[in-house]
């Protein structure tokens, strides 16, 4: 199946808002992971070590349906992103996984 990358940075300060979506977020990635959709998930940190964004690797049948998926994850509905791609990309390494 196809991978999906989402890479997001958060808007300027927004740690707060992260925080206060943060536990929805984390059930929105353990249902994706309990389907076994979920390559690579976790934070982009800044400087300082403070969570600053999001890189996030999914299966999904097609770019739209990867889109979808992203959607429907907290930190998107309540804006907690400045900014975001959605992009496929392909697995080279590690071999043999």
């Amino acid at each position: 199946m196809p991978l999906y990358t989402l890479i997001a940075k958060d808007r300027k300060k927004g740690l707060d808002q992260r925080m206060a979506h943060r536990p929805a977020h984390l059930e929105h990635m353990a249902q994706l992971d309990a389907a076994g959709r979920i390559q690579y998930g976790g934070p982009v940190l800044d400087d300082d070590g403070n969570m600053a964004g999001s890189l996030i690797i999914i299966e999904a049948d097609d770019l739209e349906s990867a889109r979808a998926t992203f959607g429907k994850d907290p930190y998107m509905i309540h804006g907690v992103f400045e900014h975001y791609d959605v992009v496929e990309t392909k697995k080279i390494f590690p071999r043999g996984n």
